[in-house]
Order: C-alpha cells, then structure tokens, then sequence
C-alpha cells in the first residue's frame, strides 16, 4: 500500500483515535515536521511496513502526552506501556529508530529473536508464556489462531511469545526448559522475579489448554 507515512495528527482526538488503532503504533512529536530529526523519521517509517507511524507537531498533543519535541514514542496495546526515545542526542538516526521500534513492538503474541528479546524483558508483564513450535509445520496457522485467542484472555497479565524451534538462535530456550525437539509443540510459563516456571508438552494446540495451563500456574 502507498498509504501516507508518517499520518499527521493535527489534535488530541486524532492522536488518541490513531493510537488506540493498533497492537503497535508509533509517534513522532516534533516542533519543526521539516527538521532533520523528522526527515530520519520518516526514512525510518518507511523501512518498518507493518507499523504505522504518525507526526505530530501540536503543542496540545504534545503536552497531552506528556513529550519534549523531538520525541519517538511507541504505544503498545498487550502490556499497555509505552517507550520514549530521545531524538534531542546528536546520534539517533533512522537506524536507531528503526532498531528502537524492533525491539520494542511487543503484541499480543510476539515472535522472539534477539531483538524483541531485549523488549520482552524490559516489559512490565512478570509471566511470559512460550509456545515453542515449529513455525514450517503445516499446522502452524492453525495453531496461532488458537495461540493468539488465548492471549486475549490474558492481555495484560501475560505476554505471550512465539518461539520458532527452526532457528539456531532459540535451541538455548528449548534446552533451558529441558525439551527435546521431539516433544514439541510445548508450552512453557516463566515468572521473571523468581524464574519459577513449569512445561506442557502438547499433542495439540488449543484455547482450552493453554487457558487451563495458564489459570493453574496463576492460583
């Protein structure tokens, strides 16, 4: 799609109705939209297709939101938090940005690498429940529909992450949770504070099983 990035938001009501639009969303508040810290946003925008940017310029929006200009800011919806970035440091350019927002676009289920990694850890939801899978089986769509209704059960108290056992960079969370390729799919809960944790091996994902799985290391 050719849509405009970044969308201008000219007011309060378009800032609020564009950020509560999506799982991510993120802003640019600036005081001058011709500023070379807002041309590096743009170019960083239009590197990250899948998140829609918007720009403000509004001293209203700004202080609505509590934001210096030159802010990025990423809103989330699963642990509904935010992150501010500070485009007022001579050195953030649209690689920064870019890996700004790949490290911190947590959703309602988000695919662990190494970047989100960093985010996952930094969120403020404790339990973070893993399916560990194969993202090649045929089965795999199927799965994260049921995986990804779980998880609207449990918005805001449980980030729920996707880890795709094909890649060499996860075999570490496959070991760490003393599982053995052939045992997969899996379902792994982990409390951050205390590391306290427990495994599900299953034939099968469902909405059941995992709410079940969930509710019983919730008690």
């Amino acid at each position: 799609s050719t849509a405009e990035k970044p969308i201008l938001l000219n007011n309060i009501t378009d800032a609020e109705a564009f950020i509560s639009s999506a799982e991510v969303v993120v802003v640019g508040f600036f005081q001058d939209p011709e500023s070379p810290e807002a041309s590096q946003f743009r170019l960083a925008a239009g590197r990250i297709a899948e998140v829609s940017f918007g720009l403000s310029t509004s001293p209203a929006v700004l202080t609505h939101y509590g934001v210096a200009a030159n802010t990025v800011t990423l809103f989330r919806r699963v642990d509904n938090d935010r992150r501010d970035l500070d485009m007022n440091s001579k050195d953030v350019d649209a690689e920064k940005m870019t890996r700004f927002v790949r490290m911190n676009e947590l959703r309602l289920v988000t695919e662990y690498n190494p970047v989100t990694a960093i985010g996952v850890m930094q969120s403020s939801l404790q339990l973070h429940l893993l399916l560990i899978t194969d993202k090649m089986s045929p089965k795999h769509p199927k799965r994260m529909r049921k995986y990804r209704a779980a998880a609207e059960l449990f918005k805001g108290k449980i980030l729920f992450i996707l880890v795709d056992s094909n890649l060499n960079s996860n075999e570490r969370i496959v070991s760490f949770f003393k599982l053995k390729k052939s045992q997969l799919p899996a379902l792994a809960i982990f409390h951050t504070p205390d590391e306290e944790q427990d495994v599900l091996t299953l034939d099968e994902v469902s909405v059941e099983c995992v709410q079940d799985f969930c509710n019983r290391f919730l008690q």
